[in-house]
């Protein structure tokens, strides 16, 4: 079965891990991540995003819990392929689950699964979560190997790595930009010929949080691409909420996802 994806705009998910680097870097209960994503829900967030990591760096158990019980949108619970994690998920029982790989050097997220290379462990945890009631989505790199790889495991979903290419955007790279553009387009393009629905992220931001505008946002730029049914996004917009408050950073975000859609089509 081939997906469409919405015709107006990627879906967005709300990544608020950063809200709990910020408590975790003083201790106590502030700021408050599901508060957050509460604030997040009724700005326009469409999915809460969150990653457990092992060494629980930044979103917690008991944040879990709570995000459970509070948020009435899709959860979208990011974990590594660990029996640990697969258990609190089949205990949680989230709507939605991103298999990710996890270094616990690692600042963030650096590249996408191996699934190819892991094939039968994440078939047989893609297996146990839908058992669960979750959707499962496989976090990884364009790569055809990969992607074919993923739609082996019986994984209804993959979201492709955007990391590369935003980091070429960071870094004013039109060369790298274009390379990586269009090595997501392909990506995209061979896993909704292989049924598998499509999403994208890592990295992105908006063109006035890294000073030119002369160019399109790295958002602008992956969101134009039909094939991207949803979008997740943390760290830039968290950093641009900073200046501009949750409500507003969630709505241009929003809002650029839109006018790219709109005027790609």
């Amino acid at each position: 079965m081939i997906f469409a994806g919405p015709s107006d705009a990627p879906l967005l998910g709300v990544n608020i891990d950063h809200v709990a680097t910020l408590r975790n870097a003083r201790g106590g209960r502030h700021p408050d991540p599901v508060a957050a994503a509460c604030l997040a829900v009724e700005a326009g967030a469409d999915i809460i995003t969150f990653h457990l990591r092992e060494d629980r760096r930044h979103i917690r158990d008991e944040d879990v819990e709570r995000l459970k019980e509070a948020i009435a949108v899709p959860l979208n619970f990011e974990a590594a392929v660990t029996d640990e994690m697969l258990g609190i998920i089949e205990r949680v029982r989230p709507q939605h689950v991103c298999l990710v790989p996890e270094r616990r050097q690692e600042v963030t997220t650096e590249g996408g699964l191996d699934v190819a290379g892991q094939f039968d462990r994440v078939r047989e945890a893609c297996q146990r979560l839908a058992q669960a009631g979750c959707r499962v989505s496989l976090f990884i790199g364009a790569e055809p190997a990969q992607i074919e790889a993923a739609a082996g495991t019986g994984a209804p979903c993959v979201e492709l790595h955007t990391g590369a290419y935003a980091n070429a955007w960071w870094d004013g790279d039109a060369a790298g930009m274009q390379r990586e553009l269009d090595r997501l387009r392909e990506g995209l393009r061979r896993a909704r010929a292989l049924g598998l629905r499509t999403h994208a992220g890592h990295g992105l931001a908006l063109s006035d949080d890294a000073g030119p505008q002369a160019r399109p946002s790295s958002t602008a730029a992956v969101a134009a691409l039909p094939e991207v049914a949803e979008l997740h996004i943390g760290h830039a917009l968290i950093g641009r909420a900073v200046f501009v408050g949750l409500r507003q950073a969630i709505a241009d975000f929003k809002a650029e996802a839109v006018r790219a859609r709109r005027a790609a089509a």
